[in-house]
């Protein structure tokens, strides 16, 4: 095959040079500054959407990383809830009058389940838990949970009068609402939500 291209005559050479007309010319030096001007604003295009996403990716790593810290121990601090409550119900057992007429024994028990109740409660503290104490504040469902309803009319109604069960909260994040009675009677406090019915 190169014999035939060899053997071709020059002149068919200069008949296809001859034949390159003004629209196959190479693009003017505007042309060109056009095409790269064009490259170039698409790649700062390209570029700041990297930078963007690359920063975007940071940020998420970031609140990540943070949620992981707060909220890492959500499943085992719920588990933990039960010995808290173990512990106080053990405490509420035994009544004040007989807790001053106790022996040593028994103020020493008692005093070691109330000693262990305070470390767990620190310990929790120490993690992010902390204990929603409601009483005398409007009734909150996000935080609270009406287990029934006190006609009491000394306080507006849709306020916590009792707690029947302790409430957690892991930063601001509900882990078990506080068990609560509500007022019913009183006046209703200004934008006191409806106690849920149970």
């Amino acid at each position: 095959m190169s014999n035939n291209q060899d053997s071709r005559p020059e002149t068919e050479d200069r008949d296809e040079a001859a034949s390159v007309g003004p629209a196959d010319a190479a693009p003017s030096s505007e042309e060109q500054v056009r095409v790269l001007a064009a490259a170039v604003d698409e790649l700062r295009d390209k570029f700041l959407r990297a930078v963007a996403e690359t920063d975007n990716v940071r940020k998420r790593a970031e609140r990540d990383v943070a949620d992981a810290r707060t909220y890492g121990i959500t499943g085992f601090a719920r588990d933990v809830l039960s010995v808290a409550d173990n512990l106080a119900r053990a405490l509420g057992a035994v009544p004040p009058e007989q807790r001053a007429g106790a022996g040593e024994a028994l103020k020493s028990l008692l005093d070691g389940v109330d000693l262990t109740r305070r470390e767990l409660t620190n310990t929790l503290k120490k993690h992010g838990v902390r204990e929603l104490d409601p009483k005398g504040e409007k009734f909150d469902p996000n935080f609270h949970q009406a287990v029934y309803e006190v006609p009491d009319p000394q306080v507006p109604a849709g306020t916590v009068v009792q707690v029947v069960q302790s409430g957690y909260a892991i930063g601001d994040r509900v882990l078990r609402p506080a068990m609560v009675a509500v007022a019913k009677g009183g006046a209703r406090t200004a934008n006191a939500p409806e106690p849920a019915a149970t």
